[in-house]
């Protein structure tokens, strides 16, 4: 299975990066691309690709999902993200590929479910990704194993920021101090901003942090 979305060209004409967009579940790559043409001024050498996720959604035959959810199986999420994370990698592999770029000139920029994927893929890149950015999201770790095993999965440590509605009512926000403090004790640099009187969600100033805090990492 291969993964495919709309994608945009550098506004500069010439590819020095690429933004990988992963949406939220019961959306598709759609959803997000319309952020790629937002943040061209502050990245105008990235190209933006935003995949349609593998799995028609269950909840919403219209949209697609990394991997389904039920909310009665503790450890769904878990196994969710492995199942999903080689098409997505592969997916990764390929496009920088095609783009003739570097491992390190990847970002990855996730919404909801997309930052479960976006935080679990980009920590285990055998090359670190010049960032992560998560929206609205949480970072998946087993109920089961033991933090050391988890910690010897991790292969690299990008910079991430982590942005959240402080209404959110989906994922609340609590799960940004948990993903904050669990990527702290994997030694991974985190920033985050909370958006006040936002729900499940981003607004105008979560974008902005977003792009400058890549257009910071892809500066280095």
């Amino acid at each position: 299975m291969s993964l495919d979305g709309p994608r945009l060209e550098p506004k500069s004409g010439t590819t020095k990066q690429l933004v990988v967009f992963l949406h939220g579940y019961g959306a598709d790559g759609n959803d997000l691309i319309d952020i790629g043409r937002a943040w061209q001024g502050l990245l105008p050498d990235a190209a933006f690709v935003s995949p349609h996720a593998p799995r028609p959604c269950g909840q919403s035959p219209m949209g697609r999902e990394w991997f389904p959810l039920t909310f009665r199986d503790p450890d769904e999420r878990w196994t969710g993200v492995n199942a999903a994370a080689p098409v997505l990698g592969e997916f990764l592999d390929a496009e920088l590929k095609r783009r003739n770029l570097p491992p390190q000139a990847l970002a990855l920029v996730g919404f909801s479910q997309g930052t479960m994927m976006a935080l679990h893929v980009g920590l285990r890149r055998a090359v670190a990704p010049a960032g992560i950015v998560g929206y609205s999201g949480m970072l998946v770790a087993p109920e089961q194993l033991d933090p050391e095993s988890f910690m010897a999965e991790i292969t690299s440590r990008p910079p991430v920021l982590l942005v959240h509605g402080d209404q959110d009512q989906v994922i609340p926000v609590q799960a940004l101090m948990h993903a904050a403090q669990g990527l702290a004790a994997l030694d991974v640099p985190a920033e985050w901003h909370v958006s006040p009187g936002i729900g499940h969600g981003i607004d105008q100033e979560g974008l902005r942090h977003g792009a400058e805090f890549l257009a910071r990492q892809f500066a280095k």
